[in-house]
């Protein structure tokens, strides 16, 4: 059975990937924050990973390798945003976000490499954040352009040996987390978008499934925006 690990993977677009890649057959381990993850579903394993914190990140890289001597899917979602202006950034509130969305997802790419089967699958999901500027988010932003670029440079690591490396950028989405701003907040969104409505969650995970069904996407940011215009 192929093996993938999602983080954040219990809700929002990393549940809807995980699902994907059990619809695929694949065995789906999981992290998460917050309150516990109860539902259950084959061939699926939630663990609690604070990945703030280093000590919990590799418990649960050390975790996996002692379940499994192979990696076929690693999709790197996991993310943090703090909204606050520039100036009211505190050092523990960049560290925390870069720790979550890039320092991480490094770290598992590194410690899993060595499981990684020729002809796997490396996600990412990116940001439309990470290429335009918007306001009250910078240091998220800052963090999805650093997921972008490990996303391109990792290409190099796994050359030759079949296996991808790709990011989904998206605009924004119907989350749980979006579905929490106020609808004037929204609206103005919605007219900076072509399509005027976020995306669902599904039209998302069907980017990652051609990153994974097509072997000759690698190395790419491919934007799901809506048509999205920074105005």
């Amino acid at each position: 059975m192929k093996v993938a690990v999602v983080t954040g993977g219990t809700s929002g677009m990393g549940l809807g990937v995980a699902k994907m890649l059990l619809s695929k057959g694949y065995y789906v381990y999981a992290t998460y924050v917050g309150p516990d993850f109860t539902e259950e579903i084959e061939n699926f394993e939630a663990i609690k990973c604070d990945q703030t914190n280093r000590e919990e990140v590799y418990k649960f890289i050390n975790y996996v390798k002692s379940k499994t001597d192979h990696l076929d899917c690693l999709h790197c979602n996991a993310g943090m945003s703090i909204r606050k202006s520039f100036t009211e950034y505190e050092d523990k509130d960049w560290d925390a976000m870069m720790e979550v969305a890039v320092n991480s997802h490094y770290i598992m790419c590194r410690e899993f490499f060595p499981i990684i089967p020729a002809g796997s699958r490396i996600l990412f999901t990116g940001s439309q954040m990470g290429l335009l500027p918007h306001g009250m988010v910078l240091a998220y932003g800052v963090t999805k352009s650093a997921v972008h670029a490990l996303c391109k440079n990792l290409v190099k690591e796994f050359e030759g040996t079949g296996t991808t490396v790709n990011a989904v950028v998206p605009g924004f989405v119907e989350t749980p987390w979006q579905k929490e701003k106020p609808e004037e907040i929204k609206q103005n969104i919605y007219k900076k978008t072509a399509i005027h409505r976020f995306a669902t969650i599904d039209e998302i995970v069907d980017a990652f499934r051609f990153c994974i069904d097509n072997s000759f996407v690698n190395g790419s940011l491919i934007e799901v925006n809506g048509g999205y215009n920074y105005k």
